[in-house]
């Protein structure tokens, strides 16, 4: 019988598995997205597929949605995931806590990730490998970037005092988290900071703090027999923190055409097959999935460049969300932005659903989006968390 694929959105995974611990308690906003956006895969699930989602709203929702776009996924409760007999897990991402969520399922342990696999999992999610790949992509003028993996305190004091401003990050953290702003001075909170992080997670990463022009990521699939293609284009947007706030939906060439503006197309495609290459020879057989490498265009000087590995994310990300987005559901020529929003009350969040859609009525065309705005998960009363696209 051909295994089924059971997706799960754990936006908490980079937590997850930097805690390591099988019985992780993700924090409240966690949760709260990862109950407000769980159909979120429907999306970009491959066809014939299950999302586990754990409510009837969300049943309502898919249907409302497929009477109007051809999404080509299930839904499915915790409950019904054990009369299933071939279900093969598609989580966001991967760490033990999640891998014992769906032990406790009734997932059979023969088609689950095992302790092993676990531990590499850790190792290539771990920002040091980025530290190590930074240096082969410089392979022009058209690319900038340091990183460095600091291990102790002399080194920490060191970097922080060197540069005027500088950022510290954890080895392993959630996207926009684990994050340390320094302006020039190893202060006692930085130092604590430090101490704390190298202790669970073996060290620091410190990084100069660079003029940034753009955000993009180049995305990725691996089939776990040593060979990674490229999957698509990633252009997105960051706050002051570093947490991400949404992507354009566009195609591969307009963003080609886009950052060619600032850098030579073809330092893009080159950095793009060596990337596949040093890619398929770290993760060999050891993962399977689709991972993102964050990159920036910097002003350096008079010019611009790449910096090529900003950090790698061994696991889905909504730039692949907005890739497949605009590659399946999209009006040729349509482009758009997709975004995931915060409310803080409930209410706020439904007033702003109205007004999105009473402002921008969506358009479709043969299943297509023409125009307009669309939410991608339903927006209930509890909801705070919300991802949507609106085609302009």
């Amino acid at each position: 019988m051909p295994m089924k694929k059971l997706y799960l959105f754990n936006p908490d995974s980079d937590l997850a598995l930097a805690n390591g611990n099988t019985n992780y308690m993700p924090p409240a906003s966690a949760r709260q997205m990862a109950s407000d956006l769980a159909v979120l895969p429907v999306w970009y699930a491959e066809p014939g597929s299950v999302v586990l989602a754990p409510s009837a709203c969300h049943r309502s929702f898919l249907k409302e949605m497929q009477q109007r776009i051809p999404l080509p996924a299930t839904l499915l409760t915790e409950p019904e995931v054990a009369a299933e007999t071939a279900l093969s897990p598609m989580p966001w991402g991967w760490n033990p806590a999640v891998r014992k969520r769906f032990l406790r399922m009734g997932i059979a342990e023969e088609v689950l990730p095992s302790a092993s696999q676990m531990a590499a999992f850790r190792r290539l999610s771990h920002r040091q490998r980025a530290v190590e790949l930074l240096p082969r992509l410089q392979l022009s003028d058209s690319f900038c970037g340091e990183s460095f993996y600091l291990t102790d305190a002399v080194q920490w004091e060191q970097f922080v005092e060197a540069h005027e401003t500088c950022l510290l990050k954890a080895p392993l953290s959630g996207s926009g988290k684990g994050l340390n702003w320094c302006r020039g001075e190893f202060t006692s909170f930085v130092s604590g900071w430090c101490g704390r992080v190298s202790a669970m997670q073996g060290g620091v990463v410190g990084e100069p703090v660079y003029e940034k022009a753009a955000d993009f990521a180049m995305e990725f699939q691996s089939d776990a027999g040593g060979r990674v293609v490229f999957a698509g284009y990633s252009l997105f947007a960051t706050g002051a923190s570093g947490a991400y706030e949404g992507n354009l939906l566009l195609s591969d060439a307009e963003i080609e055409s886009r950052l060619s503006a600032f850098v030579p197309l073809s330092a893009l495609r080159l950095l793009r097959q060596r990337l596949t290459e040093e890619l398929s020879a770290l993760l060999g057989a050891d993962y399977a999935g689709y991972l993102g490498v964050d990159m920036m265009i910097c002003r350096v000087d008079d010019s611009y460049k790449i910096h090529p590995c900003v950090e790698i994310n061994l696991r889905m990300s909504m730039g692949m969300v907005a890739r497949l987005l605009f590659d399946r559901y999209l009006h040729p020529g349509a482009q758009g932005v997709f975004r995931v929003s915060y409310a803080s009350s409930a209410a706020g969040a439904t007033a702003e659903e109205e007004r999105l859609s009473a402002e921008f009525p969506l358009q479709l065309s043969g299943g297509s989006i023409l125009s307009g705005y669309l939410p991608l998960v339903p927006v209930t009363g509890r909801s705070q968390y919300r991802a949507w696209v609106q085609v302009l």
